[in-house]
């Protein structure tokens, strides 16, 4: 492929447009799957080491970033975390292009955060074709377990995602959004506040036996 060539698959990419896999081929180079093997076989008493592999797979992390293996990427040079991070296992990165994730963030187990889907007509799927756009988390979101977040979607500041959505369009800050596909079904008040207090739960009521 010509640099000239090159640059113009990367245009189409940012762009959002469709590309092969053989376009994408020069790409291949930022992909950390020997780095993220690593850290998925590293015990947990080696903390430093797991930090260590951490800052070279992503393109940048924060401080007091803990992600529980196994966790998988397609490339993981393209993930960029903040501070404060929490992630659960099995979180899976397809991150063809950036997934950009604020501070305060908790991911529960099982999720997906998909930058790549496909053409919806078979003919346009010769080559493995697709198409990227980039995922925004914003600071403070939290995401329940088995959710998928798909292409181009940005969820904002301080956000709930319920168990098992499919997020397939920008969530607003502040909100509780779930269901496939994922809807708003209410702001997040003052009131949240006084809930779940210091996470005690009432204690059932004491019956004899018999």
């Amino acid at each position: 492929m010509t640099q000239a060539h090159e640059d113009e698959v990367l245009a189409r990419i940012a762009e959002g447009l469709v590309y092969t896999e053989s376009e994408a081929a020069s790409l291949n180079s930022e992909r950390r799957a020997e780095q993220i093997f690593d850290y998925n076989h590293t015990p947990p008493r080696e903390e430093e080491r797991r930090r260590s592999l951490l800052v070279e797979i992503l393109g940048s992390v924060g401080e007091r970033t803990v992600l529980l293996p196994p966790f998988h990427a397609a490339f993981g040079s393209n993930v960029h975390i903040g501070d404060d991070f929490f992630g659960n296992v099995n979180l899976t990165f397809v991150d063809d292009v950036d997934i950009r994730i604020g501070d305060g963030v908790m991911i529960a187990p099982g999720v997906t955060l998909a930058t790549t889907g496909h053409p919806v007509h078979p003919a346009r799927r010769v080559d493995f074709a697709r198409f990227s756009e980039p995922i925004v988390i914003e600071d403070k979101v939290w995401i329940g377990s088995n959710a998928v977040v798909l292409p181009g979607v940005r969820i904002g500041y301080g956000s709930v995602i319920g168990a098992g959505s499919v997020v397939s369009r920008d969530i607003p800050p502040m909100t509780v959004a779930l269901g496939t596909p994922c809807r708003v079904v209410r702001e997040i008040t003052d009131e949240d506040l006084t809930t779940r207090l210091a996470g005690r739960r009432r204690p059932l009521p004491f019956r004899e036996p018999g």
